[in-house]
């Protein structure tokens, strides 16, 4: 038979197929068939796009009853459940040519909606243009597929006519468990949903998207209000329609595990889900408050991890210090600085250039954050006793060659690890402390003697997180006289330094990302002397700048004179009670003392 002669003998018998189905499905009777088929006959049009237009049947039952002719899956394409990223990989002219939306992507399957999706050479085409090992296609109708290839087009969405449109449409999506270490949530796959159900997906993905570090779900008397934390700060996400907080609720409860029938207490939970083809750990909190429940979703990818120490933004001689410490055999090494500074991320850096074959290395974390191989990691779980103490004395019977401690937060947590440092174990462990000097004091007010602490203390690293400075809008600026003076370079007027001027990359902020300011305190012998004998913390400072010690303040200034952040942003995050003590001479200013 020509080749011109299969395509419409092809699309007859699929026209029987699909009366017949719809038919058996009770979507239609004979008599509605029969005639059906009489005006295709004069119309040439396809029998089941007849049938929607005449609203014998609707689209939702023809896309099934299709897909179930096809033995594939079907769809009805709906605010959401697309990721309109995706388009840009197809193109839209070649999208709009090949009848297709592309949905969303995990790891190297792709999911494609398709008006044609036995149509082999279009799957072939996918595969080639998207570089993607496997096109997973679904049927929706070329109606469908048209509106959003058109709505989609130039990947402009509006989030407040989605948030609207919620209230009114249904959403397909799908979840996923499984036994591996939690629950796993697949975010982007299709079964039936709620308007609800993808509102919370929208918000997860999007949080992923631009790398928020938490997710704030807060009540309101005007409804629901959803925040990000971007770079240290809350920036507004979107502000549902109200009347659904407690729904919205539920759902992320649901989702952590979490009792949705206990509003009065406070409520911690977990849950792993797929999102931008990786899998990412969520920990879920939830406090009532007057106007209902306040969650906080705290977003752990591994994506934003960076365990290499050099890529931590640490300057080359405090490097080398803090290496130093970490290569001794023994002893303890400390990292401090306030509730969300990176202080996990530099021990997880650390642990980074220890872990060998050869190390027994273990930790105590409370959470565990991130996994990390040839490292046994401890989870803290107090309602059952295992607190930091109790799991660092089981280790010391473990054989460790390194151990570290999340936190140390008490006396007793204290005095084990610092006799662990002094028996022969490096020990690794974060401090809540303003700097590197005061870590000293800190554990002597804990109760650790001066005698034991000076033996056992190898160096102590201080750090903070300043915004960086977004490429994209980076302008030239001059700073007045009180900030060049509140810096230590009141001598260095009419020098230009960098700021970010705003743009929509950066959410109009002029920063993009964060990189670390570190205060790194190698303990020498005339240091290890000083805490031997109680010395105040002046006296240590004035020994450690007699061997190139930069205080956070200098090494801050040090970053904006690079152009790595803004004077201003320097001194934000570097202001602590102790600024007298630590800004650098105003003669004298940071680049020299470098």
């Amino acid at each position: 038979m020509p080749a011109d002669d299969k395509n419409p003998v092809r699309i007859s018998r699929r026209k029987t197929r699909i009366g017949q189905a719809l038919l058996e499905s009770g979507a239609l009777t004979e008599q509605q068939l029969s005639k059906a088929l009489e005006q295709q006959k004069v119309s040439g049009q396809r029998l089941g796009e007849m049938l929607v237009e005449q609203n014998v049947i609707n689209a939702n039952t023809l896309v099934n009853t299709l897909a179930n002719c096809m033995g594939i899956k079907g769809v009805t394409l709906r605010h959401g459940l697309i990721d309109p990223e995706l388009i840009k990989l197809i193109g839209e002219e070649e999208a709009d040519r090949m009848l297709v939306v592309p949905m969303f992507k995990v790891r190297d399957t792709l999911t494609v909606a398709m008006a044609e999706p036995s149509s082999l050479p279009t799957l072939d085409r996918l595969r080639s243009i998207t570089g993607c090992k496997q096109i997973r296609p679904v049927l929706a109708l070329e109606a469908n597929i048209r509106e959003f290839l058109k709505k989609y087009s130039g990947g402009n969405v509006d989030i407040d006519a989605f948030l609207t449109s919620l209230v009114e449409t249904d959403v397909e999506v799908v979840e996923r468990e499984q036994v591996d270490e939690g629950p796993v949530t697949d975010l982007e796959q299709m079964v039936d949903g709620s308007p609800i159900i993808n509102l919370v997906n929208v918000a997860l993905l999007t949080a992923v998207r631009d790398k928020a570090s938490d997710i704030h779900v807060e009540p309101s008397r005007a409804g629901t209000r959803i925040r990000y934390r971007i770079d240290g700060n809350l920036r507004d996400l979107m502000k549902p329609p109200p009347g659904m907080h407690a729904a919205i609720a539920s759902r992320i409860k649901v989702i952590g595990k979490m009792d949705i029938a206990e509003k009065r207490l406070p409520q911690e939970g977990r849950v792993r889900i797929v999102a931008e083809g990786r899998e990412i750990d969520l920990r879920v909190s939830s406090i009532p408050t007057l106007l209902g429940e306040k969650l906080v979703i705290r977003v752990l990818d591994k994506a934003n991890l960076h365990v290499r120490m050099e890529d931590l933004g640490f300057r080359t001689e405090a490097l080398e210090a803090f290496k130093r410490s970490l290569k001794r055999p023994h002893g303890l090494v400390l990292v401090t600085g306030p509730t969300g500074s990176g202080k996990t991320t530099t021990l997880y850096s650390a642990l980074d250039l220890l872990r060998s074959p050869e190390r027994n290395i273990v930790t105590v974390e409370d959470p565990v954050e991130y996994q990390l191989e040839l490292v046994n990691q401890i989870q803290v779980n107090s309602s059952i006793g295992m607190t930091f103490a109790r799991a660092l004395r089981s280790i010391l019977r473990q054989d460790p060659d390194v151990i570290m401690v999340g936190e140390i937060r008490d006396e007793e947590t204290a005095r084990v690890a610092v006799q662990a440092a002094l028996t022969g174990h490096l020990v690794l462990a974060t401090l809540h402390t303003n700097d590197a000097v005061g870590a000293v004091s800190r554990l002597m007010d804990m109760g650790i003697e001066s005698y034991l602490l000076s033996s056992a203390i190898n160096g102590v690293v201080a750090q903070r997180l300043a915004r960086t400075i977004c490429p994209h809008c980076a302008s030239k600026y001059y700073p007045t006289e009180q900030v060049l003076h509140d810096a230590g370079l009141k001598d260095m007027a009419g020098r230009s330094f960098r700021r970010g001027a705003g743009c929509p990359q950066c959410h109009n902020s002029g920063f993009k990302g964060r990189g670390g300011i570190y205060e790194v305190m190698e303990v020498d012998s005339g240091v290890r002397r000083l805490i031997h004998h109680g010395a105040p913390g002046h006296e240590m400072r004035e020994q450690l700048k007699k061997t190139g010690f930069l205080s956070l303040r200098e090494e801050g200034v040090l970053l904006a004179m690079e152009h790595r952040s803004s004077l201003e942003e320097v001194l934000r995050v570097t202001h602590n009670e102790d600024l007298e003590a630590q800004a650098p001479p105003a003669s004298q200013p940071p680049a020299a003392a470098a």
